[in-house]
């Protein structure tokens, strides 16, 4: 299993409509409005790389009213 944590960046306002799109999206365990230097936290896991890659880029990047990304991977032993 793959898994990371995405940080985001919303436009003013828009962050509890992004959360709830995000909610929509399969592999996206958790996700979290936050304050701080971010907006928004959310968890993803997946089977593959490749996928955990395409749910972040072509799902959750092109959401209207992003303006940024931060993804860590998370390590496994």
């Amino acid at each position: 299993m793959h898994s990371a944590f995405v940080l985001m960046n919303a436009e003013l306002g828009k962050e509890l409509q992004i959360v709830n799109e995000i909610k929509k999206i399969p592999h996206v365990k958790e996700v979290y409005p936050v304050y701080g230097v971010y907006d928004v936290l959310m968890i993803i896991e997946s089977d593959s790389m490749e996928s955990l890659r395409e749910t972040i880029t072509d799902q959750i990047r092109k959401l209207d009213g992003i303006k940024s990304t931060l993804t860590m991977i998370i390590v496994k032993d």
